[in-house]
């Protein structure tokens, strides 16, 4: 309980100060004219909510939340004259490159003898179920009668690199001298990552194919 203050607290402050801070922050930066000024000051800012958040007891991760809450593309406006309209953008080289770095370390942490264990396959696939159906529970908050609320559903399933941080930072830590999350419980979550990212893009194009093709016409806009 006391953790989960923390974040939301953490969360409401950074927002709460973030919102003052950057526009001001990006507003300086835009007058400067050497390349890799976007790129530099939103990874100083993320690093350092990061850094925050670590100091409060948090997982960085949550420092880096609350910075891609904070960071919109209505601060990076005055960027528009070099061609940046999106952080994502001028990110993009920096994610292909590190990207598969991070999944071959998050791989390499994975026991192959608990990854053949049936300790581990029944408990992937049950995480693998609350997964696919916790979205489909979540789908139906969408009200609008026009939106197709099950492919928005099929849209949530899959649990990326974000699951495999948290995993990684509970395969780290240590209670009464017993790690947090177990290999068994590691590679059970590796293995429902992979599947729920891989059964996304299939179920997705059925589902929406699926809705195109009923009578009516095309199918509604997500």
């Amino acid at each position: 309980m006391e953790i989960t203050l923390k974040a939301v607290g953490f969360l409401v402050g950074s927002l709460l100060l973030g919102t003052w801070i950057t526009p001001r922050l990006f507003s300086g930066a835009a007058r400067l004219r050497g390349s890799g000024v976007l790129i530099g000051v939103s990874l100083a800012f993320c690093f350092l909510l990061s850094h925050l958040a670590g100091v409060a007891g948090l997982a960085p991760i949550v420092g880096a939340f609350a910075a891609g809450l904070i960071l919109e593309p209505v601060h990076f406006q005055r960027f528009g004259e070099r061609n940046i309209h999106y952080l994502e953008d001028a990110l993009r080289p920096l994610v292909e490159l590190l990207a598969p770095v991070f999944f071959v370390q998050m791989g390499a942490k994975v026991d192959l003898a608990s990854f053949a264990s049936k300790e581990a396959l029944w408990l992937a696939l049950l995480l693998t179920v609350a997964a696919i159906v916790g979205k489909q529970v979540c789908s139906l908050g969408v009200l609008d009668r026009t939106v197709n609320r099950w492919a928005v559903g099929i849209g949530m399933i899959p649990r990326g690199e974000v699951g495999l941080i948290f995993a990684s930072v509970g395969a780290s830590l240590v209670l009464e001298g017993e790690r947090v999350i177990g290999s068994t419980t590691y590679s059970a979550v590796v293995i429902m990552v992979i599947v729920t990212t891989l059964v996304t893009p299939p179920l997705l194009k059925w589902m929406l194919m699926d809705r195109e093709s009923s009578p009516g016409g095309a199918g509604p806009e997500i």
